[in-house]
Parts: C-alpha cells; sequence; structure tokens
C-alpha cells in the first residue's frame, strides 16, 4: 500500500511540475514578446504611417455607435503622419510610451495609463518613442462617412526634435 501511495503522489508532483513549467515557460514568453491585451493585428499603409504599424479592430461603426475602436501598436520610431478628426478622438494608452503633438504646440509624452481627448479638426500625430513601443486604443468618431483627414507625414526633423 506505501508504494502505491508514494507512487501516485510521485506522478502528481511530476504532473504538476510539467503543467508550472509550462505555465511558466507562456507567461515569459507573452510579457517578454508583447504586453499588450489584444494580438499586434495587420500593419498599416505607408501612406499614413512611418515605420511599422498595426491595427487590430476592436469595434466596427454600426447602427448603435457612430464611432470605431482599435488597438494600434506602434514599433519604436514609429508614427502617423499630421492629420485631423471631423468630430474627434480619444486615445487610451495601454503599453508603452510615446508622443502626442498637436501642430504649432510641444510635443506631449505619453505613456500606459495616459488618456488623450482630441478635440475635432486639431491637426496632430501620435506614435511611439525612438527607444520604445507603444499601444493605444483609438477610438475615433465619424462625421457622416468621413474619421480622419491625412495630412503630410511628420518629417524626420520634426520627430527628431519631439524625442531629443
Amino acid at each position: 500500500m506505501r508504494f502505491k501511495t508514494k507512487f501516485f503522489t510521485q506522478v502528481i508532483c511530476f504532473v504538476l511540475f510539467i503543467t508550472l513549467t509550462s505555465c511558466t515557460k507562456k507567461t515569459k514568453n507573452m510579457t517578454s514578446e508583447n504586453n499588450n491585451v489584444y494580438p499586434k493585428g495587420n500593419p498599416l499603409p505607408s501612406d499614413w504611417f512611418t515605420g511599422n504599424a498595426f491595427l487590430h479592430p476592436l469595434v466596427a461603426r454600426d447602427k448603435n455607435n457612430n464611432f470605431s475602436a482599435g488597438s494600434v501598436t506602434f514599433e519604436p520610431g514609429a508614427r502617423t503622419n499630421w492629420h485631423t478628426h471631423p468630430k474627434g478622438q480619444v486615445l487610451l494608452v495601454i503599453n508603452g510610451e510615446g508622443f502626442y503633438q498637436e501642430k504649432g504646440k510641444p510635443a506631449q509624452p505619453i505613456k500606459k495609463g495616459d488618456v488623450v481627448n482630441i478635440p475635432e479638426n486639431v491637426e496632430h500625430w501620435h506614435g511611439a518613442s525612438a527607444k520604445t513601443s507603444m499601444t493605444h486604443i483609438a477610438i475615433t468618431n465619424y462625421e457622416e462617412e468621413e474619421q480622419v483627414v491625412w495630412l503630410e507625414p511628420v518629417s524626420e526633423e520634426e520627430y527628431k526634435n519631439v524625442v531629443k
């Protein structure tokens, strides 16, 4: 009887060890590769973004919601072009560090936990810092069929002045 109990105890300990080791490896991989709540998503077009930026759609406009929402991930150095939103936008920063800048004003650093409320028709850009990635949830309102007006890219000089 003692042999069976000892054997079963060893088997249970082995199974627990394998399970915990597997969970620890998965957790380490999740935290080291990607701290984001949502998947990275699909690449965004270079027509509107400098560097590598990705979108994972969360909420599409429908009969109940006159906005869309998505998780946008910017790799280090990536940023939007200058642009405006006819009915405004809200950014919820969920990971990393970056910048938000309105035309003619100093850039503001943004980090995980920050909320940026962008008024309608204000020319601005946002993106990651030069050394870290940044992910935000973008909630963008529609005015009729339009939610963004894309303008020129943020120049390298403009970006370098911000990330000094």
